[in-house]
């Protein structure tokens, strides 16, 4: 590599020596760059990748000069190639990605190259912590049984993820049962400061990408990184700079300090709150102020986790004391911590910026101050509601209207209750069926974790109990979170309430809940009873937690315990009651704990023997993990009858013409459709055509596992695409569920059905939707899925960055509707043909394409929309057929 800014490499250290080298943002800044000081340090730190690799990746003086005059209200047209030091995956997406990577194999050798080109060329972690699932719970059992189900279910997706360590060097597996991926991430595989492999004495920030949308939770600890769908994390580890457009970056200002009785819950739900309403979709989120200084970094990572939720890039918090403190604390070397802080020091980049020390677009104000208990839901997680306000609120709800909310009930129905068929249990609207501790987003806190503890101590000291309908389970992030609540004889606390730990992994918050109570379920289902959940997590999306459970509301841990005593979301917990205990009723107020009984046990929380013990050799810790033997070799064997993993179809793709003609609708959707209602998570069900497709591959209902399971299998996913059971496509109206009305039979049918029709038939499909389409989780398979049934164009209102970029990836063509006109304002029924015109072989960035309606009477309308395509390297994608293709022929081609 040739950089021209090689001279900027000098050597950093201490009063004790010389520590290594580095590309030295301060010579920059006296090259003639002298605002670097004032650029927000999420940007500087960007802009040292940069300045570092600039000669190569096609990443030249220019993008440096771009970033480096980087202004805070410049408009933003120009990309930026960002290589990121490393990956991180979760099983849900690492699967599929590795399923890409060794087709990408088998394609390289049929263009006559070495399958060695397909190598990683970054470090690659793998945290398989999405497929246990909540089976058992209530028991000391639970956890065993869960794990050993586990297994069961996904011994051929482990024995893949083996041979995938043997396969490829630079890809390591952290195995099931150890802990979630954020966690473990920021716990132990977070270094700070990396050295390049063939350069040891050249240092530079600890940077990367991950599969889930919730990698964000790194920025807790001052490292830049996000979440992106496999296929661009796939080119990430294959040496591609990742390509984003220069960001706006919104300072959040934090002033005060918290009151008594809030948790970073609460502060995280209104920061959720409020940057929603600002709009910081698609942007840098930086906090500063003497505010972030009263924080501790499980807080802070706790903001940075729900960056997807608030909708931007990265909830970034700079390096200062506390971010190296938790560094000691989790066990990492001082060595290495020393080198660290002299690295930051030598770059500028060490400390919270104060006031008016940075540029940012735009400055929002939080007074910690002013935060209040909170919950947010039923459905979506910016939905915030004050603590005492959920009882009128959940009433509110209830009483909407069906077609927008499915809560219309009677006066008389709401206050009706069901009968089970169990003795003693009954179910009627508001009561809680799961109450769940779960997720990345409270298990890296321990603060919120011994809060929980200790309520429920206070609980069952004043004789409470857990109703028995309602499914408790306690989803520790990591090994050393069951460490500290032992120690701390909490674990006998929350287990006296129900709350034993089921797993190591992502349960309730991905779906994997598993299945309720029969009897109770049926109810919901036959009388239409409005179920809650109540958890700990950050995902509450329709469908998500349960697929009947109708109101789910995000909380802290110790809320979500305080639930599980009341039995109903329909309460206000300021003046009424948890329960009846042996002296009378208990109020909140009663067994909340204060802040100085949770500092006295956190000094257990803190205890760095627990963190170097957990991660000394992570392989060990699960058994049946090291048991499992997978075949070598360059290339997998693909089995023909597997219903996991299956050779992916998307190499043998050849692009087509981008003219689009006589096309259908395959579906016409509202706003807000998210990922999960694309690409769902959780349960397949029978009747469905992936429960259909298993069937008759001789799967049992037993053995169907979880859609996210079966990621490593298109023929499964691609059936369960836009397959989610509260999807409402207004081309079959009065409908719920994936289905469609195919033209110009006029049949509904289930939209896969409909799909292999028209494919069948030659006909282009498109999709229309409204605002903020492919909200949620960074599934790459909404948009694999998308494509693989045929879909051309997505047409919607806007778009949220991550799917946007994935369709772009896939190959499918995200367009925009004007401003003014929407789904609704076209009128349109599903009967019309639709041409796309405009859209050249080589698109260019935000391009415009004619949309023309041809409406059954004969009538035409003409509307103008914007080519979502963004960038020039995304319009290099998009006329390669998609990422996987380009990356490939660039391996080939340096082969």
């Amino acid at each position: 590599m040739n950089n021209p800014y090689s001279d900027l490499r000098t050597s950093f250290g201490d009063d004790k020596g010389v520590e290594g080298e580095l590309y030295s943002l301060q010579a920059l800044a006296k090259s003639g760059f002298n605002n670097i000081d004032k650029l927000p340090v999420s940007i500087r730190i960007v802009l040292e990748s940069v300045l570092r690799n600039c000669g190569s990746q096609s990443i030249t003086a220019d993008h440096v000069k771009q970033i480096a005059n980087w202004q805070p209200n410049a408009k933003r047209s120009d990309e930026i190639p960002f290589k990121v030091a490393r990956v991180v995956l979760q099983d849900f997406t690492g699967v599929p990605l590795l399923a890409d990577l060794a087709a990408m194999r088998d394609a390289a050798v049929e263009q006559q190259s070495n399958a060695a080109v397909v190598e990683p060329l970054v470090p690659v972690d793998l945290v398989v912590d999405h497929s246990v699932q909540v089976d058992n719970y209530g028991s000391n059992e639970a956890l065993r049984l869960n794990l050993e189900r586990e297994f069961q279910r996904n011994g051929e997706r482990y024995r893949f993820l083996k041979w995938g360590m043997d396969a490829f060097k630079s890809f390591r597996v952290v195995p099931p049962g150890v802990g979630i991926v954020h966690q473990v991430n920021l716990e132990h595989l977070a270094k700070g400061l990396l050295a390049n492999s063939s350069d040891p004495d050249l240092w530079y920030p600890d940077t990367l990408v991950g599969t889930d949308s919730h990698t964000t939770m790194i920025n807790g600890i001052g490292v830049v990184g996000w979440g992106v769908g496999g296929i661009e994390a796939e080119a990430a580890m294959l040496g591609q700079p990742v390509y984003i457009l220069t960001p706006d970056v919104i300072g959040v200002h934090l002033t005060g300090k918290f009151k008594e009785g809030r948790t970073a819950t609460d502060l995280v739900l209104t920061v959720t709150e409020l940057l929603r309403n600002t709009n910081v979709v698609g942007k840098f989120v930086e906090f500063f102020g003497e505010g972030v200084k009263t924080l501790s970094v499980p807080d802070r990572a706790t903001i940075g986790n729900m960056a997807p939720e608030y909708g931007a890039t990265m909830g970034f918090f700079p390096v200062d004391e506390k971010t190296l403190d938790y560094f000691a604390v989790t066990g990492r070397d001082q060595k290495d911590i020393d080198r660290y802080r002299s690295y930051l020091e030598h770059q500028g980049l060490f400390g919270i910026p104060a006031a008016g020390q940075c540029d940012y677009t735009k400055v929002v104000e939080l007074d910690l101050a002013t935060v209040v208990p909170s919950v947010a839901g039923p459905k979506r997680p910016q939905d915030r509601i004050d603590l005492p306000d959920l009882g009128a609120k959940f009433a509110q709800l209830l009483h909407q209207s069906k077609q927008d909310s499915g809560y219309e009930r009677t006066a008389e129905q709401t206050t009706t209750r069901y009968a089970t068929g169990r003795e003693g249990i009954d179910v009627g609207d508001g009561d809680v069926l799961i109450a769940a501790i779960t997720s990345c987003t409270n298990t890296s806190n321990p603060a919120v974790l011994i809060a929980a503890g200790l309520l429920a101590r206070n609980a069952t000291a004043k004789g409470l109990t857990v109703h028995p309908r309602v499914k408790t389970s306690l989803a520790p992030g990591s090994r050393v979170v069951t460490d500290y609540l032992d120690r701390t004889v909490l674990t006998a606390d929350l287990e006296k309430l129900g709350f034993h730990t089921v797993g190591y992994g992502c349960t309730t918050c991905i779906g994997n809940s598993g299945p309720i109570d029969e009897q109770i379920d049926k109810v919901l289902l036959e009388q239409g009873v409005v179920g809650a959940a109540v958890l700990s997590g950050n995902r509450n999306f329709e469908a998500r937690i349960h697929p009947n459970i109708r109101a789910n509301f995000l909380m802290s841990p110790p809320l979500v315990v305080a639930f599980a005593l009341a039995g109903t979301v329909a309460i206000n917990l300021e003046k009424q009651p948890l329960g009846e205990g042996t002296d009378g009723p208990v109020y909140l107020r009663d067994i909340w704990p204060s802040e100085e009984a949770i500092q006295q046990e956190m000094t257990y929380a803190n205890d760095p023997s627990y963190y170097k013990k957990r991660y000394a050799n992570y392989q060990s810790e699960v058994p049946m993990w090291q048991e499992i033997s997978a075949g070598g070799g360059s290339h997998y064997a693909w089995e023909s009858d597997s219903t996991y993993i299956r050779k992916p179809p998307f190499f043998s793709f050849a692009r087509e013409t981008n003219v689009i003609k006589n096309a259908r609708a395959l579906a016409i959707l509202g706003n807000s459709v998210t990922t999960d209602h694309i690409s769902p998570a959780g349960a397949i069900k029978e009747e469905s055509p992936a429960g259909s497709y298993l069937r008759s591959q001789g799967v049992t209902l037993f053995d169907f596992n979880s859609y996210g399971s079966r990621r490593g299998n298109h023929e499964v996913m691609m059936r369960g695409t836009f397959a989610n059971v509260r999807i409402r496509n207004l081309m079959a109206p009065g409908t719920e569920g994936g289905v469609t009305t195919h033209q110009p039979s006029g049949e509904v049918m289930p939209i896969y059905d409909a799909s292999m029709r028209y494919q069948n038939d030659g006909v282009p499909l498109v999709i229309f939707a409204g605002d903020e389409y492919g909200t949620g989780s960074s599934r790459d398979w909404a948009a694999k899925g998308t494509l693989l049934l045929g879909v051309k164009a997505v047409i919607a209102g806007s778009y949220e960055r991550i799917h946007r970029s994935n369709l772009v990836g896939m190959g499918v063509l995200p367009l925009e509707l004007p401003a003014g006109t929407t789904v609704a304002s076209l009128e349109l029924n599903g009967t019309e043909t639709f041409d796309l015109d405009g859209i050249d072989a080589s698109p260019k960035p935000n391009q415009k394409a004619m949309l023309t309606i041809k409406r059954d009477g004969g009538e035409t309308q003409n509307v103008e929309l914007l080519m979502r395509i963004d960038t020039p390297n995304e319009a290099e994608l998009f006329t390669s057929g998609g990422i996987l293709p380009h990356v490939l022929n660039l391996l080939t081609a340096q082969a």
